[in-house]
């Protein structure tokens, strides 16, 4: 099958070659194609280039996009989409005074949504995340990781990892599996938080890794939850299982889990809300990447990750939404990019990159996603009408996407 785009508007993230990932200055330049055509053969992109030098091609279907623009689809590299119910009450009790904290210390938070994915059963805990999974990708999602860390139980990380995988047989999406074991303190171990560590580390990881359930492992480094000790004794038990680290780190206060991530060469650390001198400095020369969770500080009423001090650094920067009940019920990486652009200062070109290339860097499938590059996978957005692409992080309340597809299929 040969689909053909013709007269497009803009050809965004064309790539000639395969870029790893894009740093610091180099995340203002985003390469495209003005008056472009844009070739698909099968589940791959064939050829694009300018319409002036369209050679004649026998296509099954041809397209006119005549004043729409084309880009890769968004790649998402942080999410908790594989979860039961919600947490609406919590967010009226935020809104009535009770801050995130609060709110965990009397049992809510992570804690309500094991206790509710626990209670839940499997198949309906799979319906309820296939149709958020439904959802993201019909806003542009092309690729997405997802997290476990609601069981808190090894019955309940199983659980979680299962309903991941069957999502992952039944998607066409690259989805990409982490073990969250260490996520939250549960009630039971409220006073020896040790002897849960030691659960996820001797029971519930070999676990994990007998059954190939998980690719990465995934750990809340921050006060009142899991140490820099406790981080080095998970992430060095799960290297001997081949599980790669991508970590929670700095969220509400830095302890010194940027560093410890590094040293265990996490593919990213996610969070970065506080971020010291420091910080930047163990990020400096490593292969970790950054990763940025705007609509969490929205909805949080947290502050942003101080973009502007990681890219001037010559660091590179990734944005994903954080899907999860408790700190961001949106997986929208829409409304991502526009967070990024108003309350972080990126540059609309700073922020599609982060989205795209040093997103899918972060979920290591860059070789076949994040960017307009033949060869690579078919995933891509073609947008609706509109002036420029810096339209689609300037109008935050508008969907400017007409139709997303996945291997080079429209998706219904």
């Amino acid at each position: 099958m040969k689909l053909l785009f013709t007269n497009i508007k803009e050809l965004l993230q064309v790539r000639e070659h395969h870029v790893e990932k894009i740093s610091g200055s180099e995340m203002k330049k985003l390469p495209t194609i003005k008056n472009a055509w844009f070739l698909v053969e099968d589940d791959r992109i064939a050829d694009f280039g300018e319409m002036p030098n369209l050679p004649n091609i026998d296509a099954d279907k041809i397209v006119d996009a005549s004043g729409k623009i084309i880009l890769p689809c968004w790649c998402d590299s942080h999410t908790h989409i594989v979860y039961a119910g919600n947490r609406e009450q919590e967010f009226a009790d935020r809104i009535n005074g009770l801050s995130y904290e609060e709110i965990a210390n009397r049992g809510g938070g992570i804690l309500n949504s094991a206790k509710t994915l626990q209670e839940t059963p499997e198949d309906e805990v799979y319906q309820q995340s296939a149709k958020r999974l439904k959802e993201v990708i019909k806003l542009g999602t092309g690729a997405v990781e997802i997290k476990s860390g609601y069981g808190l139980t090894e019955e309940g990380e199983m659980k979680m990892l299962r309903v991941i995988r069957k999502l992952q047989e039944n998607y066409e999406i690259p989805i990409k599996a982490t073990f969250l074991g260490a996520h939250a303190i549960p009630k039971e171990y409220k006073e020896n938080p040790a002897a849960y560590l030691g659960l996820v580390i001797n029971e519930i990881l070999p676990n994990v890794a007998e059954q190939n359930l998980a690719e990465y492992i995934d750990v809340f480094c921050e006060k009142g939850y899991f140490s820099v000790e406790d981080t080095n004794n998970l992430l060095s038990a799960a290297k001997k299982y081949g599980l790669k680290p991508k970590i929670h780190v700095n969220q509400f206060n830095a302890i010194g889990g940027i560093k410890a991530g590094v040293e265990h060469n996490a593919l990213s650390v996610d969070h970065l809300e506080v971020l010291e001198d420091e910080d930047i400095e163990a990020l400096q020369g490593a292969s970790t990447m950054p990763v940025a969770l705007p609509s969490c500080s929205l909805f949080l009423s947290i502050p942003y990750t101080p973009a502007r001090k990681i890219i001037d650094a010559g660091l590179p920067l990734a944005l994903a939404t954080d899907f999860n009940p408790g700190s961001t019920p949106s997986g929208n990486m829409n409304l991502v990019l526009s967070l990024a652009c108003i309350k972080m200062k990126m540059t609309p070109e700073e922020a599609i990159n982060a989205a795209t290339i040093n997103a899918a860097y972060a979920m290591e499938i860059g070789k076949t996603h994040g960017s307009i590059t033949k060869g690579k996978k078919a995933n891509f957005i073609l947008t609706k009408e509109i002036p420029s692409y810096t339209f689609l992080p300037y109008a935050f309340g508008t969907n400017s996407i007409e139709k997303v597809f996945i291997n080079g299929k429209e998706v219904q």
